[in-house]
């Protein structure tokens, strides 16, 4: 990094990003295993700690915030007590959050009942949001979208973005960059992106498999070419990232020293790219932010979020 912490800690601080997307509720039942159900062969948890945090666009809006970013989040969530929550975790994480409430709906949430560290099960409460709603997300949006320095679409497939076609091109208008975390196979809609951050899996559901660094790139370019896209962040696990813009991509290796919980580390990559873009760093700069960051939280349990302090002892 070329720049003093206190420097990029000034930055960031006035680096404004908004961030569009489902927002969930990860919710944790932390118990032990010491027997086995005489109902069914499964194990018996007995619980004895609950936990909960925000999941989804909303870790994505939080990770900003903790890196020392002005954030505003837009989502939609049900007329109920997991919806309360989440706009408290947001208040407690330093987020803007607007929060459209729709009374048709449960709010998303996750909750993983958790032994000896080990996830022993995950279920998940989820309704798509009703259209009326969602066009008071998109004029909320578009009302946003100029005091802002860069866009976040975070896609988990629950339906809160509606026109993302829509939404893209309202941000390049205006000249903001927008990233977008994307899911599914079909990435036509995503087209005039700034930047995709896609996993391997997520890739291949798109490109198909490479066999060598030759062929992804190959694969990565016309893909590029198709969806006119500046460029695209694949995170590799524990090979790291790599960024593929014009000319020879760049590759950063995994800072992680130990991988305990891997859950919300893109959200942190793609919080990362944009603060740290929005605060007027380049690409290949913003990028080892983001895999910094990302090191950090794969180290702690459950979807959690890298400091700015954190983040400067990490670089």
């Amino acid at each position: 990094m070329t720049m003093f912490a206190d420097d990029l800690k000034q930055r960031f601080s006035r680096a404004r990003v908004l961030v569009a997307g489902d927002v969930m509720l990860d919710r944790y039942w932390f118990g032990d295993v010491s027997r086995i159900s005489p109902e069914a062969p499964v194990p018996v948890a007995k619980i004895d700690r609950i936990d909960q945090r925000a999941g989804g666009a909303a870790n994505v809006a939080r990770n900003i915030a903790a890196l020392g970013g002005q954030v505003v989040l837009l989502s939609v969530t049900g007329d109920d007590e997991a919806g309360d929550a989440l706009d408290g975790l947001m208040t407690q994480a330093g987020v803007e959050a607007c929060l459209m409430r729709d009374k048709n709906i449960a709010t998303t949430v996750k909750l993983r009942v958790m032994a000896r560290n080990q996830q022993l099960i995950r279920l998940d409460f989820e309704d798509a949001p009703s259209s009326d709603v969602l066009q008071s997300i998109t004029q909320k949006y578009r009302e946003r979208l100029a005091g802002c320095d860069a866009v976040i679409l975070s896609d988990y497939g629950k339906g809160c973005l509606g026109p993302v076609a829509q939404l893209i091109d309202w941000a390049r208008q205006a000249g903001k960059p927008v990233l977008i975390d994307p899911k599914g196979d079909d990435y036509a809609k995503y087209s005039g992106a700034s930047l995709l951050t896609p996993n391997r899996a997520e890739l291949r559901q798109v490109v198909g498999g490479w066999q060598n660094e030759v062929e992804l790139e190959e694969k990565v370019a016309a893909l590029r070419r198709h969806l006119a896209l500046d460029a695209l962040l694949l995170t590799r696990s524990e090979e790291g990232m790599t960024l593929f813009r014009n000319g020879v991509p760049h590759h950063q290796p995994t800072r992680a020293r130990e991988v305990f919980d891997v859950s919300g580390a893109g959200d942190t990559v793609i919080g990362g790219m944009a603060l740290a873009l929005a605060a007027g760093l380049d690409w290949p700069e913003a990028m080892q932010l983001a895999n910094a960051a990302a090191g950090v939280v794969v180290g702690k349990l459950g979807t959690a979020v890298c400091t700015f302090d954190e983040l400067a002892a990490s670089v």
